[in-house]
Order: C-alpha cells, then structure tokens, then sequence
C-alpha cells in the first residue's frame, strides 16, 4: 500500500470499533476504483450488529486478518454476510469460508458482477420484508439502471447504513488532483453526497429514488455509517436531507 493509500485509510484497521450497543464497524484497507490512470483509493468499511439472539448481521465484509475473526468469534456467531450492492462482494467468500454457517444474502446483479466469484448458495434481497431481521432491522432495495443498493436501518440504535449513495472524501487525505476529482465527483467532504455519475444512473428512476430517501429521512436516523469516507456521527437526518438536496429540492 502506498503512500496516499496508507493516508486515505481510517486506522486502526482490520479492529472492531464500537459505535453503540450492539453495533461496531471495521475500517478496511483501500481499493484502487475509477477509471485507468485515475484510480482513486477507496476506503473500505464493514458494519456488524448483534441482533437479539446474539447472531451476527455482517453487512459489506472488509478484509479478514485472523485477529479480526477472533474479535468477531468473540462477539456471538455470524448468522447473515450481506453485500449491499453489486460492487461490495470482493471479501464475501472469504468470510463464507470463515463462517460457513452463516447465510450469504446478495443485493441484484452481483453474480453478473463477479463473473465465478461467488460459486456458493446466496440469497437475493429483492423486497423490503420477508427477512429473518425484520423485527430488527429494516431494509430497503433502491434500483437503479446500473445497480440496485440496499440500505439497512437498525432501529433499536436508529443508525443507518448506507454503502456507495453517500462518498464523503476528506480532503486532506487525497492528493491535489484527487482533491479535484473528488470535488468534480460531487463526494469532497464535508459536502460529501451521492456521486454525480451514480445518480446519472437513477435519471430514469428518480421518483422512486426521492421516494426511497424520503422514506429514510423518516425513520430519523441518528447517525449514517457509509463505506467510504468520513461517516456521520450525529444528526443523521440532517446529513441526508444536505447530500440529498439536489434531488429534494
């Protein structure tokens, strides 16, 4: 990893950090995303809630040292890996082989996406109820033409977490032509939003995209976790209405 890589990442990392009760993340290595020559360096994020029977829900798994296993061991037994969208999979069958037992739930399209990547039983999220967390967890499939993503609410905690529909970049751990990309892009915290190329892609979806915020800007979240960048600790509801103004308005 170099430099501006080892920069853009949250450390510790690979390290359970508790956000609330029953619920942590797992700040990841950086992946290289974006087109030739202008890669970016993505910072990578895992959230992991107790449920109440003490099983785990494993939401965009990061990468997996053996000290992370035991950590996570250590917490209760891992019942659902969940990849959110069809770009969050890569760890999946790492952590499947860790944890065989657990269910493997996948968002539309990323069997497309991985091309023999995932040769193991999945399920698909296709619905907003019908899933062994309900009662705990909320979930909400938002289609696009490039990619459905699917957001989760944890209601006893009120976080929510979000994966690519929010990037919030911190410029001071991009380089200069980053910083420009990032800004460009639309994703250069603290003004960090829906990237501009992803939400070219909900063009033709746009009323059930408002329609899908608004409805989590109803649940009132206290915080917003996303996978890359800087994360929101407080005033969830506030957070989204702000990276979602283009679209509410």
């Amino acid at each position: 990893m170099g430099a501006h890589e080892e920069t853009a990442t949250y450390p510790p990392l690979n390290t359970l950090k508790p956000v609330t009760e029953n619920l942590w993340i797992v700040d990841g290595p950086t992946i290289p995303f974006g087109p030739p020559g202008l890669k970016m360096p993505f910072p990578t994020r895992m959230t992991i809630i107790r449920l109440c029977g003490g099983g785990l829900f494993v939401h965009s798994p990061t990468h997996m040292t053996e000290d992370l296993r035991a950590a996570v061991e250590a917490l209760g037994p891992v019942r659902f890996i969940v990849a959110p969208n069809r770009i969050h999979y890569w760890w999946v069958p790492v952590w499947r082989a860790a944890f065989p037992d657990a269910e493997i739930w996948m968002a539309p399209r990323i069997r497309e996406q991985a091309s023999g990547h995932i040769d193991f039983p999945t399920r698909e999220l296709t619905g907003e109820n019908g899933y062994p967390w309900d009662d705990e967890i909320r979930t909400l499939p938002v289609a696009g033409s490039f990619m459905t993503e699917v957001e989760f609410f944890h209601i006893e905690s009120r976080t929510l977490i979000l994966t690519d529909f929010i990037e919030n970049f911190e410029p001071q751990k991009l380089n200069w032509w980053r910083r420009i990309m990032a800004r460009l892009g639309g994703v250069l915290a603290p003004q960090g939003a829906m990237p501009r190329d992803m939400r070219l892609t909900f063009a033709s979806q746009r009323p059930a995209l408002k329609r899908a915020v608004e409805t989590m800007i109803g649940w009132a979240p206290e915080r917003v976790i996303i996978a890359h960048g800087r994360w929101f600790e407080r005033d969830g509801a506030e957070a989204l209405k702000r990276a979602f103004s283009w679209l509410l308005r």
